[in-house]
């Protein structure tokens, strides 16, 4: 079969097929323009499979691949390194643009015990220097879903591999260097990045998935709207817990179809033109980026909040500027 050449449309077609594999699979969304996007895989999901390596790595060789059940209910498979209880993986995360968690190894050590499971989070996790409702002080920087994501890995582990009982000690290369391209210290984590992740996925950012976006709301327990990339990436790293979700211009078309608490997250622009549609009037500016130099602004936007929440009480509003500090909270 050598010098064979596929004709350009038997390629093209392969291709086309795979696309629509990978979105039949929930590992890639399908956008109104045709265009396809991959999904990523959270830090949840990546320390999920190296520990469910480490483990399968103590009574087997060869591991180059494992399945990891994720919190939407969705089974990938991910690459990984695996070699006697030690297991790495490296950050996937597909058509996000600027994540930097991209490409970070973590990795498992597993080591074997007489009856039970162990989680360890060690030297690059994060750890929470001051208390907030749901953390308390040198508590590792995971969110509950990702920690039972890895837990249910390492349990599938121990049942195919038919050891007693496990202690896996996770860690991240680079994480405390790559923490500080994220907002942990900010919102109180030091000493690495954190471990997170609602659903196992990091979500491509496309402004054409409104009905995808609304669905996904109106079915996420915890939810937070944002308005763009920037956004998108300082509301997960400033609500951890909940689901962050896309909504681009469509706040106004999204949030009516939701209940209980939400929070829009993003930057001034799109967010206070949606809370407050004549917030520039009579100011002189046509930008709100221009209104945000003055003394007036934050009175302004205050002001915009508050009649915001009295017809939307259960709507909670947090404004963050490019580098990802809160300039404004409703709450």
């Amino acid at each position: 079969m050598s010098g064979f050449t596929y004709p350009d449309e038997w390629v093209s077609l392969c291709r086309n097929d795979v696309s629509r594999l990978l979105v039949s699979q929930g590992l890639a969304v399908l956008t109104s323009d045709g265009t396809i996007r991959k999904r990523g895989f959270t830090t949840g999901s990546t320390a999920s499979a190296a520990a469910k390596a480490s483990v399968l790595s103590l009574t087997k060789s060869g591991i180059t691949k494992v399945s990891v059940l994720t919190p939407a209910g969705i089974r990938i498979h991910i690459p990984v390194f695996a070699y006697r209880g030690k297991g790495e993986c490296s950050k996937y995360s597909g058509d996000y643009p600027g994540d930097v968690t991209s490409g970070m190894i973590f990795t498992a050590e597993a080591t074997l015990a007489d009856s039970e499971v162990s989680l360890i989070f060690s030297e690059g996790i994060g750890r929470w220097n001051r208390d907030t409702q749901r953390y308390k002080t040198g508590d590792p920087a995971v969110s509950p879903q990702a920690r039972d994501e890895i837990l249910n890995a390492i349990k599938e582990a121990i049942e195919k591999t038919g050891v007693p009982g496990v202690t896996v000690r996770i860690f991240a290369q680079q994480g405390i260097e790559v923490a500080e391209k994220t907002l942990n210290r900010m919102i109180g984590v030091a000493g690495g990045i954190s471990i997170l992740g609602t659903t196992g996925f990091v979500e491509p950012w496309d402004d054409h998935l409104e009905q995808a976006a609304c669905d996904r709301a109106i079915l996420a327990e915890k939810v937070v709207l944002t308005t763009g990339r920037i956004g998108m990436k300082y509301a997960r790293m400033l609500f951890p817990d909940r689901e962050v979700i896309l909504a681009g211009s469509r706040l106004g078309t999204i949030i009516p179809n939701l209940m209980g608490e939400v929070i829009i997250c993003g930057l001034p622009a799109l967010v206070l033109k949606y809370v407050n549609p004549s917030i520039l009037e009579e100011t002189g500016f046509s930008t709100v980026e221009e209104f945000m130099t003055t003394d007036n602004f934050l009175p302004a936007m205050n002001t915009s909040f508050q009649n915001y929440k009295k017809i939307h009480p259960d709507v909670r509003i947090v404004v963050v500027n490019r580098e990802g500090t809160v300039i404004g909270d409703s709450s």
